[in-house]
């Protein structure tokens, strides 16, 4: 049987314990991020959750410990892809997606790698002055060129499409003009809560659209009840109200005598005398006729 060193073991039960006692983990890749700016995306969400950095082969095991306890946490096995981390944190699966992808930013290209986007620079100047640089940027398939004493682009042009290598003198080129094609960052693969995985297709929301849209359908929910006259804690007030203004409007209609009604009733009254009034002004006493002057 081969010797397993005793830290691997204690590792296992770190992450084992990480895994039971937090509400919510997480599986996220983290390959191809420099050192110091993987040590910076740690700093500013150390507040929120814990990462903890061990190998995947520990991590396996440390699901299969935990699920002995927390059913369905294995089911992040499947997650582990590249150079994996945990983290841990009691932050909803949604806000830590977007906390995640916060840190994600834009890195000069080194050559090599894919384009994820169309690659493009825009017409203007550069900071370059006249000299070699311009066959080096036409060479690099740049459109270049001298105008008034400046180095400029001459117009728009999509220099690696999506899906493409970037070359090595393009990645050169791009990061003298201080274009940084790379995003590089986080990835969160998944995350377990509740005893539900989530992957990034349902993590990966507009949350202030999401508020409005909640907003909005909140209201025509109340706008419904009130209109089926549904009583809950949240419409009743509202619908004795109705109820209320419904009842003197139909007690001001059918001449209903109350002391909530009767001076309205009075002065209804009083409309419809003068308006009779106003047609038999020959056979009016001097007081009326005053009225209706």
């Amino acid at each position: 049987m081969a010797h397993v060193a005793k830290w691997k073991f204690g590792e296992v039960e770190q992450v084992t314990n990480l895994l039971i006692n937090k509400k919510i983990v997480g599986i996220a890749e983290i390959g191809g991020i420099p050192a110091p700016q993987l040590q910076k995306m740690r700093e500013n969400i150390r507040d929120k959750a814990q990462i903890r950095c061990v190998k995947n082969s520990l991590i396996l095991r440390a699901l299969d410990d935990a699920d002995k306890k927390v059913k369905g946490i294995n089911g992040l096995k499947n997650e582990i892809k590249g150079q994996a981390i945990i983290i841990a944190t009691d932050m909803n699966p949604f806000k830590l997606f977007k906390e995640i992808k916060t840190t994600r930013t834009m890195a000069p290209a080194k050559g090599g790698e894919t384009a994820t986007h169309d690659i493009e620079v825009k017409t203007g100047d550069t900071p370059f002055k006249p000299g070699p640089v311009v066959g080096e940027l036409q060479k690099a398939g740049i459109p270049a060129a001298i105008q008034e004493g400046k180095v400029v682009i001459k117009t728009d042009k999509v220099i690696v499409p999506a899906g493409e290598k970037i070359p090595a003198d393009v990645a050169q080129m791009l990061t003298r003009l201080e274009i940084f094609p790379i995003e590089i960052g986080m990835s969160l693969n998944a995350v377990f809560a509740d005893g539900t995985i989530y992957k990034p297709d349902v993590l990966d929301i507009d949350m202030d659209k999401f508020m409005i849209q909640l907003r909005q359908a909140s209201s025509n929910a109340f706008s419904l009840a009130i209109e089926a006259a549904w009583p809950n804690k949240s419409t009743i007030k509202q619908l004795l109200l109705k109820a209320h203004s419904n009842a003197h409007a139909l007690a001001l209609e059918r001449n209903i005598y109350t002391k909530d009604t009767i001076k309205q009733l009075l002065s209804k009254a009083n409309v419809s005398m003068l308006s009779i009034a106003s047609h038999a002004k020959d056979a009016l006493d001097d007081d009326l006729k005053k009225k209706l002057t």
